[in-house]
C-alpha cells in the first residue's frame, strides 16, 4: 500500500477527512502523523466494504484500532486521539449525526523522564560522533554529525529544524539562523553564539571546499550534494543510538534511554539552570526560551523542563537568597 503523500483518499470517508485536513493545516498545522493515521482509516474502510457513513459505528471503531497493535499506551492514546479529533470535527460541522469514538484512553502508568545531558555528556557524544568513519555514500559523516549534534544541543532545534536548514539560512553578518516554516508554519530567528559560529563557519567552509561551491538552497547537512537531498531525520536518530552504548552514560531510576529529542529537553533545562546560576529571573525570561524554542506560549515550554538535581539545587538557592531577608525580621 502506497503511504505517501499523493496517495488519494477512496474510502466512503474520502471527502471528509480531505476537509478536515484542509481546515487543521490552514491553522498552521501540518499533521504529518494525523494523515498517517487516517489513511490507515481509510483503507481499513476499504477492506471492510464500508460503503455509508451510518455504517462506521462505535464497533467498528473498535475494530479498527484493535488492527493497529499498539505496545504502549502512549501509541495506542495517539492513535486514538486522532480519530477522536477527526470523529469530532465531523459532528461540531454536522456531517455526521454523532461521533462513533467510544473508547476510552489507555491509562499511561510508567511516565519516565527523559535523559538530560550535562554539557561533559555532551561533549562525550560530539567526541564519539566526530570519530565516525567516513563512507562512499557518507563523505565527512563525522564532522557533519558532530555539526549536527551540536546544533540539536547547543540550540534545542527540533530535528526537522535542522535537516531543512539551508545555506542561506546561515546568516553570519547577523550570527543567527533562519529557522523557516516550521511547527505553526511560523519562521523565526534563531542566535548563535561565537563557539557555534566558528564550528559552523568552519564545517560550511569545509563543504564549500570539497563541493566547490554550494548553492543558497543546498542543504546545511547533505551527503547527496548532487541531489541537493537532505539527511533523513531517521538517520540521525539511528546514528545517536548506535553511539549510546559507547558513551557508557549513567542512567539513573525512572529515567528514559536517551533518545535524540532529549538533546532539545537538555537545552531548555540547560538555559534554566544558566539563568539561576548568573542570578536572572526564570519566571520574567521563560516567554523568551518560548520563542526561542519555537513554542506558541510557555506551557509548552514547561514540558521540557524536567526537574534534575541541580536544578533543584540552584532553585533552592535562589529561594533561600529571596527569603532570607524575610527569615531575619521574623526571628529578630
Amino acid at each position: 500500500m502506497n503511504m505517501g503523500h499523493n496517495h488519494a483518499f477512496q474510502s466512503v470517508l474520502a471527502e471528509q477527512i480531505k476537509g478536515f485536513l484542509t481546515a487543521k493545516r490552514a491553522l498552521g498545522k501540518r499533521f504529518v502523523c494525523e494523515e498517517k493515521v487516517l489513511r490507515l482509516l481509510d483503507q481499513y474502510l476499504i477492506e471492510q466494504q464500508v460503503e455509508a457513513l451510518e455504517h462506521i459505528t462505535p464497533e467498528l471503531v473498535e475494530s479498527f484500532l484493535a488492527s493497529r497493535p499498539r505496545h504502549s499506551s502512549k501509541s495506542y492514546n495517539q492513535l486514538l486521539s486522532t480519530l477522536r479529533r477527526l470523529f469530532d470535527w465531523l459532528e461540531l460541522h454536522k456531517l455526521i449525526n454523532c461521533s462513533p469514538v467510544r473508547v476510552s484512553s489507555r491509562r499511561v502508568t510508567a511516565h519516565r523522564l527523559p535523559f538530560i545531558f550535562t554539557a561533559d555528556q555532551a561533549r562525550l557524544l560530539l567526541d564519539a560522533a566526530v570519530q565516525l568513519p567516513t563512507r562512499s555514500t557518507a563523505p565527512n559523516r563525522g564532522a557533519t554529525y558532530r555539526m549536527i549534534f551540536a546544533v540539536l544541543y547547543g540550540l534545542g532545534l527540533r530535528v526537522g529544524e535542522v535537516t531543512r536548514l539551508q545555506i542561506r539560512d546561515v546568516d553570519f553578518q547577523r550570527d543567527m539562523l533562519i529557522i523557516r516554516e516550521t511547527k505553526f508554519s511560523k519562521t523565526r530567528l534563531v542566535p548563535f553564539g561565537p563557539r557555534l559560529c566558528t564550528a559552523l563557519r568552519d564545517y560550511i567552509r569545509q563543504q564549500t571546499e570539497q563541493y566547490d561551491v554550494l548553492a543558497p538552497e543546498q542543504p546545511v547537512f547533505s551527503f547527496s550534494r548532487a541531489t541537493a537531498r537532505p539527511i533523513n531525520p531517521n538517520t540521525i536518530s539511528w546514528t545517536f543510538h548506535q553511539l549510546m552504548p559507547g558513551l557508557a552514560l549513567d542512567i539513573p531510576p525512572g529515567v528514559s534511554p536517551p533518545h535524540l529529542h532529549c538533546l532539545r529537553h537538555s537545552f531548555a533545562v540547560g538555559t534554566l539552570s544558566h539563568w539561576y546560576r548568573t542570578g536572572i529571573d526564570p519566571a520574567r525570561r521563560l516567554i523568551h526560551l518560548s520563542t526561542f524554542m519555537g513554542h506558541v506560549c510557555p506551557s509548552s515550554t514547561a514540558v521540557y523542563l524536567t526537574i534534575t538535581p541541580e536544578l533543584l539545587q540552584c532553585a533552592n538557592q535562589r529561594f533561600e537568597q529571596c527569603a532570607a531577608p524575610i527569615l531575619r525580621e521574623v526571628k529578630s
